[in-house]
């Protein structure tokens, strides 16, 4: 076996920050991930926008899209150096998503929340698995840390 050793792992600048919690797939748990994730962000002193409205269409589409009857979704959260990383976890991973262009002419007033993920993250995909669940994730930049007060 030829490793190469390049010393120590590097060190993270900064404090690494993470909260989950699971939630039931209802459109109260929908509003309840937002509140809650704007919430969390506000006590480690980090902007709110646009990370509550990435939350709330990712949790949003958890409980349209990825929900299975008894089986809650999870909402992660995790900064690290000046990146939020946003995820949410639903038990419908052979449902996967897909940003709906709409056609010309159609006025249809749903559909388009990845649309709005995309232009608001800075990235955004799916991690299918572990079975029968599904990761949708975007990530957005912090700006400079702020002290909790």
């Amino acid at each position: 076996m030829n490793e190469e050793s390049q010393g120590p792992a590097p060190r993270l600048a900064g404090p690494v920050r993470n909260f989950s919690l699971q939630l039931s797939p209802t459109p109260r748990g929908a509003r309840l991930a937002r509140l809650l994730a704007t919430e969390q962000l506000r006590t480690w002193g980090l902007p709110s926008h646009p990370a509550e409205l990435i939350v709330a269409e990712l949790a949003t589409n958890a409980v349209t899209h990825g929900r299975v009857s008894g089986r809650d979704f999870r909402l992660s959260l995790c900064v690290t150096r000046d990146t939020l990383r946003i995820e949410v976890t639903d038990t419908r991973g052979d449902r996967l998503p897909c940003p709906q262009h709409s056609a010309t002419g159609t006025q249809s007033e749903s559909g388009r929340g990845l649309l709005l993920v995309e232009a608001l993250a800075e990235r955004w995909g799916v991690v299918p698995g572990p079975p029968p669940c599904k990761t949708v994730w975007a990530e957005v930049g912090t700006g400079p840390l702020i002290s909790p007060r």
